[in-house]
């Protein structure tokens, strides 16, 4: 199914282009109808000005950010106040159709107080607005939109800013001009912000033609050419923005995606990326991935050689995500490698380095952490959890639950204690660690893989594969069982076999 955003972005393409082929088609009588041809100007700019509005929406789709969906729903408000122009305009000849042609010239400046509203919303997303000052205007704008549209609906029950006579033609009232204050008042208070926030002045003079440029033609033009020609001043007005501001962001996230990248190759320097890790040891096939949900994750592997017997291993998972996630990954791997190469059991090195996290944890994040550490000439493996994953292991042919003791995540209390799992792998016998982006992946419907689809992913990898053919078998289940959905948390896998002892080869 269509995610909601998707559908709104979706439904305002086809609103554009519909209302472009509507107005084009409604149109054509203006070219062959008497009564109608003094409007062919009209007709022409709101043609032309829907195009622009299709095309606009179409290239304004994938923009994210601030504002953006405000900037999609103001597109579709210009749209709609060309389509509701024409009709008017085709409408207003046929004297008839009064009470249609009022309908149509209410709708029409109920859409213009909504575009106003809109493009206030949309100002004061993409700039940031905060402060007393926009806490005020907060309070004020809405109150002058509740009465201003008061106002409107009472022409509904006598003529106060506007009627439509039995012969069908518009007339304003002696105080029209009360149908501007939210016009008004919407504009002086943007304009003070917009002037007062520290952006560019492309970005300031941008924002202000959307204010202006129809003021200023309609007081140089008198609106000569209708309300045609304001919503295309209207319209021009939002493709400077467009192409100021998004183009202004654009280069923002450019240079944030220039560091982003650079964060992302230092994270996965410190992971171990070449493969076979010890060449030269034959006990033991070792493979890890991972896959980060944005940029730079706060999942990560390791393994080391403690000493010449001792092959340590650590499969981790931080709270969060993106740049904070990963400076809390890299502070946490360096520690707990340094721990283990000073000595310990499992338990211990945790003990010791859940110490020190808390202390120096100003950000109150914490680290889900597994801990292995093979004695190779035995098969030996002891481990120690901190709140992670279970492990599943293969120690008769098939992978099981390794239901070991957890402890606290890392940094989550000052003091932790830890309790070390033993189990002694015979030649052939595996384990598999990963983090909960595997068990946790979620489609479409929102059903978890889990670990019982993780648990048959495994089990069904032929027997005799790599390691790193496991979990390359283990992630094509996973990405079938997804399928489009994103992915919303980092994916990382540690697998390993046991071959035995060197004098047994």
């Amino acid at each position: 199914m269509v995610k909601k955003l998707k559908d709104f972005r979706l439904y305002g393409l086809i609103f554009t282009i519909a209302s472009t082929a509507f107005i084009m088609l409604l149109s054509t009588p203006f070219f062959m109808e008497q009564r109608l041809q003094p409007y062919l100007f009209d007709a022409g700019v709101d043609s032309l000005g829907s195009l622009i509005c299709a095309a606009l929406f179409y290239g304004c789709m994938n923009q994210d950010g601030d504002g953006s969906r405000s900037f999609r729903i103001l597109i579709i408000m210009v749209s709609a106040c060309f389509a509701v122009n024409e009709v008017v305009r085709y409408t207003g000849g046929v004297p008839q159709s009064r009470t249609i042609f009022f309908i149509l010239c209410f709708v029409s400046k109920l859409i213009d107080l909504a575009m106003i509203l809109v493009f206030y919303l949309y100002v004061r997303a993409v700039l940031g607005f905060d402060g007393k000052y926009t806490k005020i205007a907060d309070i004020i704008i809405p109150i002058v939109l509740a009465i201003q549209t008061l106002i409107l609906l009472s022409n509904i029950f006598f003529p106060v800013t506007f009627s439509v006579n039995s012969d069908g033609v518009y007339q304003d009232t002696e105080i029209f001009m009360i149908e501007q204050v939210f016009l008004a008042v919407t504009a002086v208070l943007t304009t003070i912000k917009v002037i007062m926030v520290r952006i560019s002045i492309n970005q300031k003079a941008a924002i202000l033609t959307f204010i202006f440029l129809p003021i200023i033609e309609y007081i140089l033009l008198g609106a000569t050419f209708g309300e045609g020609s304001q919503y295309g001043i209207v319209l021009m007005s939002l493709v400077i923005m467009y192409c100021v501001i998004f183009n202004d962001r654009s280069r923002k996230l450019a240079a944030t995606q220039t560091e982003l990248n650079m964060a992302t190759e230092i994270q996965t320097s410190m992971l171990p990326s070449i493969f076979p890790p010890f060449p030269n040891r034959s006990e033991f096939d070792i493979y890890a991935s991972m896959d980060p949900a944005k940029e730079v994750g706060g999942d990560f592997y390791d393994f080391f050689m403690i000493d010449d017997d001792h092959l340590g291993m650590v499969i981790a998972d931080v709270s969060g995500k993106g740049v904070p996630a990963a400076l809390f990954m890299m502070s946490s791997k360096i520690l707990i490698n340094d721990h283990a190469i000073i000595g310990g059991t499992p338990a211990e090195i945790l003990e010791r380095v859940n110490k020190l996290v808390y202390e120096n944890n100003d950000a109150n994040m914490f680290v889900t952490v597994w801990l292995g550490i093979l004695e190779i000439s035995t098969g030996k493996l002891t481990s120690a959890s901190a709140g992670h994953e279970y492990p599943m292991i293969n120690t008769n042919g098939k992978y099981e639950i390794l239901k070991d003791v957890h402890g606290l995540a890392i940094g989550a209390m000052p003091i932790s204690k830890y309790r070390n799992t033993e189990v002694t792998l015979k030649k052939g016998d595996s384990i598999f660690v990963y983090t909960d982006g595997v068990a946790e992946a979620t489609d479409a419907e929102n059903q978890l893989f889990g670990t019982d689809r993780t648990l048959e992913a495994l089990n069904a990898v032929p027997e005799g594969s790599s390691q790193k053919e496991v979990l390359r078998c283990v992630r094509v289940a996973v990405d079938a069982f997804v399928k489009e959905a994103p992915q919303f948390d980092d994916l990382t896998m540690l697998g390993l076999k046991y071959k035995g002892p060197a004098a047994e080869e």
